[in-house]
């Protein structure tokens, strides 16, 4: 079996736990220590003087790139953020050298803190489980593979080639099918997904981006609590406090049928149904990658041969 020293912890456990992913302060505190620690002064345009006893920046160094107070940074670095100004929040961002989804992290926790300046949060409604029959429609007439997830990762609906895609995370024992519940807690995931420690890291900063963006959001609590409790690789990369937005890229999988597959993908929001996404997949014209997914969409208009050879794949792990 391919990867199994990476294989995720598969202890059937359903944890009934609310894991307490975001206090505001909390987080907003470890995002700020996480982000210095990362920074050296040589990166920061700063002189290097005697032995240092931290990792990256002192918070001395970060007050003054931002032009505020030490004792003021101090403060901002153990939560208190209430009443700090969205102009502060800038500075801290240049300071600290922060990228796009970073820095929109450091306003998403701010604004859950409901500090002063800034608008509040709003509490936005659950994002809708069904999908509407015109979404489906539209996904059966997509050629490519498509799928539509919610924000936390759960896989609510594909179109035949995207299922078949994605055959080993649908038809996963650790349910409901999600992602992130894939790559965490089945053995498979590690044979699915050849780059699984890029894609497990990735996984979770955008979890983190969406925790912050989304902190009243109770599936996704649920579903951190749940990783955080059963996988121990999860738990190390919550703490990093990585975040990143998760819009296009490259994926590699190792299919159960039809073997290698190198694939470009773009994400996009539905603006009607608050909190899903369109996944989208294509492969480079005549590409090994493109044969194997024409080999796959032949299988798709045999469903049952192709659950019997996925189960037959199953029985031979």
């Amino acid at each position: 079996m391919r990867g199994t020293k990476r294989a995720p912890h598969r202890r059937r456990v359903r944890s009934t736990v609310v894991f307490t992913i975001v206090t505001a302060a909390h987080d907003i505190a470890e995002f700020l220590a996480t982000r210095r620690a990362r920074i050296t002064p040589e990166q920061a345009g700063l002189p290097r003087y005697g032995k240092r006893r931290v990792v990256g920046l002192r918070r001395e160094e970060v007050a003054s790139l931002a032009g505020v107070s030490a004792d003021y940074y101090r403060r901002l670095e153990r939560g208190q953020v209430s009443g700090v100004s969205e102009l502060v929040l800038e500075a801290l961002a240049r300071a600290l050298q922060l990228d796009d989804a970073e820095r929109a992290h450091l306003m998403d926790l701010a604004r859950a803190a409901g500090r002063a300046g800034v608008v509040s949060p709003k509490r936005s409604r659950p994002p809708r489980k069904r999908i509407r029959p015109v979404v489906q429609r539209l996904l059966d007439q997509i050629e490519a593979p498509a799928i539509v997830s919610a924000v936390h990762g759960d896989l609510l609906a594909a179109n035949a080639l995207g299922r078949a895609l994605y055959a080993p995370v649908f038809e996963s024992p650790e349910q409901p099918a999600n992602s992130a519940r894939f790559t965490f807690l089945d053995r498979a995931a590690p044979d699915f997904y050849p780059d699984w420690e890029r894609l497990a890291s990735e996984l979770v900063a955008t979890l983190r981006s969406q925790a912050g963006r989304n902190p009243y959001d109770r599936n996704l609590q649920d579903l951190i609590g749940e990783l955080s409790t059963r996988s121990e690789e999860f738990r190390v990369r919550w703490a990093t406090h990585n975040v990143r937005f998760h819009r296009t890229g490259t994926k590699r999988l190792h299919h159960p049928i039809v073997g290698a597959l190198t694939l470009s993908y773009e994400t996009l929001t539905l603006d009607a149904d608050d909190g899903l996404r369109l996944a989208l997949y294509t492969a480079e014209p005549d590409s090994a990658s493109q044969q194997a997914l024409d080999l796959l969409a032949s299988w798709t208009a045999t469903p049952e041969p192709t659950e019997r050879r996925l189960r037959g794949e199953s029985r031979e792990r």
